[in-house]
């Protein structure tokens, strides 16, 4: 595991014992917890947050998912009619995305040649595939297991042929994951409404966070929350449309994925990186 990913086994452990002590749990509590020497604490926390432990310790809250809805709520309405785009992007990483064709998608990929492999990320190991015209998968692992993820991820093209090939995929997979820069191509499989989500989902910057009823609106269906909330988590790569940035009304961080731990780490880490 690279020191990334070294970072987030970290950070999970620290959600645990945040969860576990509670909000007034001190720098000592936690190193101690973890068999860290406060200073060797705090120097891994810093380092993948870029803020110090007690700042990041605020963002692990339960209650953070609220602060955010009143602080950096975004109205896509008007993200989408003043354009905006690529607010979501992970270190000023520029996305081309397009759809695969209703015919393809009604085949379920029957001719795609999907290659796959197992990466490091800044939110533990991942699984991320792609096809040679775009990253089409991306799972995170820690909370789900490798076995399911790929199941996951192989279910949403049964008509593919599936070939174990990390060295095609590292060059995207370095810029997508915020280690180099340059353009990350998407190839997204998915009904006409699911692509209209995300599509959505993709107007909403880094650090910020929108609402399901939101989303509802922003793609001409207000009543169909419930249907935005299972088109959001049927967003094929994670993080790079970023369908953690979804709550529920009420502040409650609704569902995800790959586990509720990965998305608070991830809402935590875009904060910090928006505050630094």
């Amino acid at each position: 595991m690279d020191e990334g990913g070294y970072h987030y086994e970290v950070m999970r452990r620290a959600i645990e014992l945040v969860d576990a002590k509670g909000p007034a749990a001190t720098l000592e509590d936690l190193a101690a917890g973890m068999g860290m020497s406060p200073a060797h604490f705090q120097r891994v926390f810093s380092r993948w947050a870029g803020v110090s432990p007690k700042r990041l310790q605020q963002y692990l809250t339960l209650g953070h998912a609220k602060a955010l809805l009143g602080e950096r709520f975004t109205t896509l309405d008007t993200a989408l009619a003043t354009g905006l785009s690529g607010g979501g992007r992970l270190h000023d990483l520029f996305l081309r995305w397009e759809a695969m064709s209703p015919g393809d998608y009604a085949r379920g990929g029957e001719g795609l040649v999907i290659r796959w492999g197992r990466f490091d990320s800044p939110f533990g190991p991942a699984l991320v595939m792609a096809t040679d015209r775009g990253i089409c998968g991306v799972a995170f692992t820690s909370e789900t297991g490798e076995a399911a993820a790929m199941e996951d991820l192989c279910s949403r093209w049964p008509g593919a042929e599936y070939i174990e090939d990390p060295d095609a995929l590292e060059e995207w997979v370095a810029r997508a994951f915020g280690r180099t820069e340059g353009e990350v191509p998407l190839f997204l499989i998915g009904a006409p409404f699911q692509i209209k989500v995300w599509e959505a989902l993709m107007h909403i910057p880094s650090g910020h966070v929108t609402t399901y009823s939101e989303i509802a609106h922003a793609v001409g269906h207000p009543r169909a929350v419930r249907a935005v909330g299972t088109a959001v988590g049927r967003n094929p790569v994670s993080l790079l449309i970023p369908c953690h940035r979804a709550l529920r009304k009420s502040g409650g961080l609704g569902g995800y994925h790959w586990g509720l731990p990965v998305k608070r780490a991830i809402l935590a880490w875009e904060s910090a990186r928006l505050e630094a």
